[in-house]
């Protein structure tokens, strides 16, 4: 799946690199949304979580969802993408973030 074009097919979404040219940052006016490292391995993704869906799926996948590296960890957790994930479940995490920051 290619998070970012996902991240990017939401409305007003841009990218941006404010944290150089390894980590492309996608928001919503202004607004972070989806973080996505190129350099990481494996593949990740931070996406903003409601705090309580937050704690209940890093319960259900504890080895590829974790609090947010280096961001907020009440409201942002980190997913590994390497396949064990399912790509209708990554989406509507990415929706789920997209929604908390546009509203």
């Amino acid at each position: 799946m290619d998070v970012a074009a996902y991240c990017l097919s939401k409305p007003e979404a841009e990218e941006s690199y404010p944290f150089g040219p390894s980590v492309s940052v996608f928001k919503v006016s202004g607004t972070m949304f989806a973080l996505v490292p190129a350099t990481e391995k494996p593949f990740n993704i931070s996406l903003k979580c409601d705090p309580l869906r937050a704690k209940i799926l890093r319960q259900q996948y504890p080895e590829i969802i974790t609090a947010g590296y280096h961001l907020n960890k009440q409201h942002w957790n980190t997913l590994e993408l390497t396949g064990v994930l399912p790509d209708e479940l990554i989406t509507e995490l990415i929706d789920h973030s997209y929604a908390l920051v546009a509203k």
